[in-house]
């Protein structure tokens, strides 16, 4: 099955990533590990990448996918792939349409993970990052035993700028503006399944396997 999961900052796209990924026997693709693979490895389009992360631009869409175009061509995505991040924009979504139909397949999915601004708020300002392993915890979800300590180390735990609540609404914006319309173009393709994703990660989980079911995966 080859497969796109999209859905709000927040929603839970990379932890059922996984577990979907697993469930199809498919490898988990994400932009972000594409990124880190070229650039690692110097491929000519890691350099390229680089050069404009290094200036603070965006990468340019044509440089992304000609990046996913290579991992898609990979022996391992041959019978099938989820896709996280990507495509982000409906240029992107057409593009890779394109890119699929020059490899002679197309996308058999797309599943939208549901949730609304609130929850997404909650859950990402709950987080904190602790300043000397690096874990994650949460101040509703999983706390620590001592206020903003690590229970691991010992060491501080601080608020992310990302993880403020007014970042959270502007990337919410960006996200209603710039992926939400993937929705409506997937929709008018017949392709798009909405999951809720509210709830245990667990009970998600078992959401999405029930949907891929009903649509033969």
């Amino acid at each position: 099955m080859r497969l796109v999961l999209v859905g709000p900052p927040g929603a839970g796209k990379g932890t059922q990533a996984e577990f979907i990924a697993a469930h199809l026997a498919v490898p988990k693709i994400s932009t972000g590990d594409i990124f880190r693979a070229n650039v690692s490895q110097g491929t000519p389009l890691g350099v390229e990448a680089k050069r404009y992360m290094d200036a603070g631009q965006l990468v340019p869409d044509e440089v992304t996918i000609n990046m996913v175009r290579d991992r898609l061509a990979e022996p391992d995505a041959g019978d099938g792939f989820l896709l996280d991040g990507f495509p982000r924009t409906v240029p992107q979504a057409s593009a890779l349409d394109k890119l699929l139909a020059d490899l002679g397949t197309a996308l058999d999915l797309v599943m939208e993970l549901v949730v609304d601004d609130d929850e997404v708020i909650r859950r990402l300002s709950g987080r904190r990052t602790c300043r000397g392993c690096g874990k994650i915890w949460h101040v509703e979800f999983d706390p620590t035993s001592k206020d903003n300590i690590c229970d691991r180390c010992g060491s501080e735990l601080f608020q992310r700028d990302d993880d403020k609540a007014e970042t959270i609404a502007n990337r919410l914006v960006e996200y209603s503006d710039k992926t939400a319309p993937l929705v409506d173009f997937y929709g008018a393709q017949g392709k798009l399944v909405g999951i809720d994703a509210t709830g245990p990660v667990e009970d998600v989980t078992m959401r999405a396997i029930d949907a891929l079911q009903s649509f033969g995966g």
